[in-house]
């Protein structure tokens, strides 16, 4: 495709094929993203394509590095190609100026020279301009076509008709727009190489081999190809290397260097349970990691398929381009015959109205105006890739300039989300180690941050680390807490929950919405005890034996701002964006988290269910009449997450969270949220300035070809000055750089010491 009239064509013909919902085609990838039923094949879209003119081929979606690679040599080899085609048009375009500076050149010479020019170098745009008129259409081969064979047409007429040597010719118009034409061709070319240039550094991150440890004998160590790894297999990293897998390290202690794939700046200590990722860097130390995830299925594969899906998207303002673009070929050919016939009309002679005519056509070639927003958002989500920031789609690229409101989810988003269990009271006539015990029992299977704290807590007190109750059937229960049957491992008793007569009993550890619904007895001591630690700022929960019911104990949980919240916060508010917190911990937690960060108490909502957490943002966003972004990491913040505007993921969250939010954020850093605002805005910045220089130029350069103002060699000059001037002004994103980095964090393993806490110890 040359210009936003092929895009227009190309979606056209693909969205006549029946099954087709929806088409993004994109002039800057050259790639159409096709939403269709599964009635429809790959052969009917590729068909659609050929009959509108141009050529087609599948990208593989399962195997995105391989079709990135493969996209990446195809470009490469674009870029040749056009770097041929610009010296050879003008080492022959070169001596046709010569008049220009006294030399007279043989009219012969000058038709030999640029024939080759018109219709070697040239071919290209035949061949697009006869693909657009058999498919009654219009694109910038057809005007550039129309205009330098006018030009070379009329002079070949001057020749034969007024004698060689006396003859006025224009052969050096023809020749010079095809050069500068095939010029600007080149700088697009190359500039798209450079927007992709984070897909390529992506892809360079996967190294082509890993050292595998042999299953059957453990002592020994095989390379193979990263192709032959399987899931369970035991890759050994040595100092120096890349990670080749994603992974847990099973052996060894070492740091590795994330920064490629998660912009943290600091390499990360790593130790036997950490996970690992595929394409970051080990350091000093020799590291045995057991592969979870090959291929498709990698972080790094993710990743690309991110950014590549970003890329291939259409932001909402190019489909007012798009509407625009798909009445400009033949407005501008209108505009063309106007002129033609005005000028005659005036008197003029053939070749002077003709010449004014080819001025409007090249002048208009609408390259710009289909260049202008694909090559920011390339270079918008390539630099934030690199930086740490994965946007999804375009739309939440643009969108994400107009934030208003950030709602945070709490734990994990603005604190580490590694509570500790602060405090632990039996109730009256309950012994305290036994229900520590219990309490773990019900908690040793789950991965809630919660739930690791108990069993922290338990293992820490010999008295309550002993295996003396066995949990069965546990279960999460959405918004209130977790239960299950726990039965006795040895010979013990406790007074509520188990006796002699009954061997098991239903256990569960709640929240006080929980506790209330079961209108289970408190005791008083508790009660009291319960506000007390709940106004400083920890999250309450409580021990409960259902069959009664009854309370057996109260657990207190505290946790920490992380270290760059505050600050986050503080650059969001100098940014105009408003926070709040939304969370479903208790109401004194909540308060005690936004006193600490700077964030109104008017703005804080507490004790919210996963379904209320998309009430608030819905709230949020018809007081705020803005944009309303939510950023959290929990299975919980999913639905409030896909209800806002703009969903914002942080990376060490689950997949349900990523999936369903615009903007993933590759580390926990809650400042990277500015950041990402930060670089729509900049991105949406230059959308709209390189809408004005596409549409100033035609705005100004059409009527002074028209009125004969604007020689045709100016013209082409112009139009190629227009493309490289918004694809330059676009490759200036590349220089951006997040603000959160080595300067916000704290050293690796220092982070406890470095927040800001929000509990003290029981």
């Amino acid at each position: 495709m040359t210009c936003a009239s092929c895009v227009a064509r190309v979606e056209k013909m693909l969205k006549r094929v029946p099954g087709v919902d929806s088409v993004a085609v994109n002039l800057a990838t050259e790639r159409a993203t096709v939403h269709a039923s599964h009635a429809v094949t790959d052969d009917q879209l590729v068909a659609a394509i050929t009959k509108a003119g141009y050529e087609a081929a599948l990208v593989v979606r399962d195997a995105p590095l391989a079709a990135s690679a493969d996209s990446a040599d195809s470009a490469a080899r674009a870029w040749n190609g056009e770097v041929a085609a610009v010296v050879g048009s003008a080492v022959l375009t070169l001596p046709l100026l010569s008049p220009m500076f006294g030399f007279a050149l043989s009219p012969w010479l000058q038709l030999a020279l640029a024939s080759v020019v018109q219709f070697g170098f040239g071919a290209r745009f035949y061949k697009g301009g006869y693909r657009a008129v058999r498919a009654f259409a219009g694109n910038m081969d057809l005007l550039v076509a129309l205009g330098t064979s006018a030009a070379w047409g009329v002079s070949v007429y001057q020749m034969f008709a007024h004698g060689g040597a006396h003859a006025h010719l224009y052969f050096e118009a023809s020749a010079v727009v095809i050069t500068l034409v095939r010029f600007g061709k080149w700088l697009e070319a190359r500039a798209k190489r450079q927007t992709a240039d984070a897909i390529r550094a992506l892809n360079a991150l996967r190294p082509d081999k890993a050292r595998i440890r042999d299953r059957a004998d453990p002592s020994r160590e095989r390379e193979v190809a990263l192709a032959d790894v399987r899931i369970g297999d035991i890759a050994i990293v040595r100092p120096g290397e890349r990670v080749p897998v994603d992974g847990i390290v099973r052996e060894g202690r070492t740091h590795i260097d994330e920064s490629l794939i998660t912009g943290e700046s600091l390499p990360v200590a790593k130790e036997p349970g950490a996970r690992a990722t595929g394409g970051s860097i080990n350091g000093e130390g020799v590291i045995a990691i057991e592969t979870t995830a090959i291929g498709a299925e990698t972080t790094l594969a993710r990743i690309i398929r991110l950014v590549e899906s970003a890329q291939a998207e259409k932001a909402p303002i190019q489909r007012l381009v798009d509407r625009v673009s798909a009445v400009f070929v033949p407005a501008i050919l209108g505009i063309a015959l106007v002129t033609l016939g005005g000028w005659l009309l005036h008197g003029a002679s053939g070749e002077t109205a003709l010449l004014n005519a080819v001025a409007v056509l090249v002048i208009a070639c609408p390259c710009a105006l289909g260049l202008a927003t694909p090559t920011a958002i390339m270079a918008g989500t390539g630099v934030a890739a690199r930086q740490g920031i994965l946007i999804k789609d375009a739309q939440a690229l643009e969108q994400a300039h107009a934030i208003r409101v950030v709602a945070f989810d709490k734990t994990g988003t603005l604190t580490l989300g590694r509570p500790s269990l602060v405090a632990f009271e039996a109730a009256p006539g309950q012994d305290r180690d036994e229900a520590l015990a219990l309490a773990a029992a019900v908690q040793r299977q789950s991965e809630h941050p919660l739930a690791k704290a108990v069993v922290a807590t338990a293992d820490a007190h010999p008295a309550a680390a002993a295996p003396r109750f066995v949990a069965s059937a546990v279960r999460a229960v959405a918004g209130r807490g977790v239960e299950g049957r726990v039965s006795r491992a040895v010979s013990t008793h406790i007074d509520s929950a188990c006796d002699d007569e009954r061997a098991t009993a239903r256990i569960a550890i709640g929240s006080g919405r929980w506790l209330a619904e079961l209108n289970a007895h408190v005791p008083p001591a508790l009660t009291a005890r319960a506000d007390e630690l709940q106004a400083q700022g920890n999250t309450i929960s409580w021990l409960i034996d259902l069959d009664a019911p009854a309370v057996l104990a109260l657990l207190a949980f505290g946790d920490t701002v992380k270290p760059t919240a505050r600050a986050a916060i503080e650059r969001l508010a100098r940014m105009g964006v408003q926070s709040a917190v939304v969370t479903g911990d208790n109401a004194g937690s909540a308060r005690a988290v936004a006193r600490a960060l700077g964030i109104a108490p008017d703005a804080v909502y507490a004790d919210t269910l996963p379904e209320d957490k998309a009430n608030v943002v819905a709230h949020l966003r018809a007081s705020a009449r803005g944009v309303v972004a939510m950023a959290g990491d929990g299975i919980n913040d999913a639905p409030a997450l896909a209800a806002a505007d703009i969903g914002i993921a942080m990376a060490n969250g689950t997949d349900v969270a990523i999936e369903a939010a615009g903007i993933t954020l590759m580390r926990g850093d809650p400042a990277l949220v500015a950041d990402a605002i930060d670089i729509s805005r900049r991105t949406y910045r230059k959308i709209r300035q390189n809408l004005f220089w596409a549409f100033i130029y035609n705005l100004i350069g059409i009527p002074l070809a028209a009125f004969g103002m604007l020689d045709p060699m100016f013209a082409g000059a112009a139009m190629a000055f227009s493309s490289v001037s918004v694809v330059t002004n676009a490759l200036l994103l590349r220089t951006w750089r997040a603000q959160a980095g080595a300067a916000e964090l704290a050293p690796a393993g220092s982070s406890e010491r470095a927040g800001k806490p929000i509990t003290r110890p029981a």
